[in-house]
């Protein structure tokens, strides 16, 4: 998903380039301005996913010596990720996103580097958050916000099926032959 931050900023065609160069097929798109209530759908709430995005911040937090308390109000990773997990709902749903859905070998793994590191400064050169993003954990958490980091990537098998049920109806992917496909696949 290319989120409010990538469409606004106009980079829509940019990441589909990336991900139509690296050799995957584009299956379904829409561009969609969604609820609170879906993107809360979108986002696991089990308590270790929700554990670990609060871990990211204070581990976050500890490398740059900063006081998270003060920040955050918080050192429990749990909270933090209610919290977080909170303000990606409230920015998700706060513009038009682009939902694709790709397909090739190895779909999942392929998007999640071309996406690149969730923390931009961690993020690789040729990437598209490595080369677009420009947005920091600090940033963001002073801001009461999440990272602007343009675009979501499933994270695992598990995560792309639920997301895709979720953002497409059946009749929404199609199948075809690219024209290159025959000599990509064989």
């Amino acid at each position: 998903m290319i989120k409010p931050d990538g469409v606004q900023r106009a980079l829509v065609g940019e990441c589909l380039r990336r991900f139509e160069r690296a050799g995957l097929k584009l299956v379904a798109l829409k561009m969609v301005k969604t609820t609170k209530a879906f993107v809360e759908k979108h986002y696991p709430v089990d308590e270790k996913w929700l554990r670990a995005l609060g871990d990211k911040t204070i581990n976050f937090y500890k490398e740059q010596g900063l006081d998270i308390s003060k920040d955050m109000g918080s050192t429990d990773n749990l909270e933090l990720g209610k919290t977080i997990k909170k303000w990606l709902c409230e920015f998700i749903s706060s513009g038009p996103v682009v939902a694709m859905a790709w397909e090739g070998p190895h779909a999942i793994e392929q998007a999640r580097k071309l996406c690149g590191n969730t923390l931009p400064v961690l993020a690789a050169p040729g990437t598209i958050r490595g080369d677009f993003s420009v947005d920091s954990s600090y940033q963001s958490n002073i801001g009461k916000r999440p990272i602007h980091n343009l675009i979501h990537a499933s994270g695992n098998k598990e995560e792309a099926e639920n997301e895709l049920a979720l953002w497409f109806k059946k009749e929404e992917f199609f199948e075809y032959k690219r024209c290159d496909e025959k000599a990509m696949f064989g």
